[in-house]
């Protein structure tokens, strides 16, 4: 894990530039996360609202976090396949940036969509939750490329993609290998820190 986070420092977007790499992957505020406000465990996930497997893996990190209380989320979006990707994309990251506590309602919503989403859908999205239409910020665009550039530097290809303790987990797992992994890590944190 020491080389990705070496390996961030090359990312050059300004807002990230301010970080360290660490607070860059785990701790960006402008980054939707969810779980434990003082996690042992953070899982970073880089995800994409268009693609199959995350719709199928997600609810599976929204388990993990109900049944491992001190371990949280970070959801890195990835547009990765395509115009429709950003759309929805910056749609959640505005919504992250302007009513937080909104944003796990809409990720579920997004997320549970079957096939790819336009502007429509994630307009609907948006209602579904309760707000008003919003206007996309340009800091939803700023994070998504962010996040791209992230992925590029740690070699993500595709998503899922998950970062667990020092592990990368490419492609989606079933529960019984991830709740073993997470457990694996926890387990390895509280080592550590004895």
């Amino acid at each position: 894990m020491k080389i990705l986070m070496l390996m961030l420092m090359m990312i050059i977007s300004p807002a990230v530039l301010a970080m360290t790499p660490e607070e860059t992957l785990f701790n960006n505020p402008a980054t939707p996360h969810f779980g434990a406000k003082n996690p042992r465990l953070t899982i970073v996930s880089f995800t994409d609202y268009n693609c199959p497997y995350c719709k199928q893996f997600d609810p599976l990190l929204e388990r993990v976090v109900k049944e491992n209380p001190d371990v949280s989320v970070v959801i890195k979006l990835l547009p990765f396949r395509g115009a429709s990707s950003i759309i929805a994309g910056r749609a959640a990251m505005t919504v992250w940036e302007q009513h937080p506590e909104k944003f796990q309602a809409l990720h579920q919503r997004l997320m549970s969509k079957k096939g790819p989403h336009d502007e429509a859908s994630a307009v609907e999205a948006v209602k579904s939750v309760g707000l008003a239409p919003i206007t996309v910020t340009p800091a939803s665009y700023l994070e998504l490329k962010t996040n791209v550039e992230i992925a590029e530097v740690l070699g993500i290809q595709g998503t899922p993609a998950t970062i667990i303790g020092d592990q990368l987990v490419a492609g989606a797992i079933g529960w019984d290998d991830l709740n073993k992994l997470v457990k694996e890590q926890l387990a390895k944190v509280k080592h550590d820190k004895a």
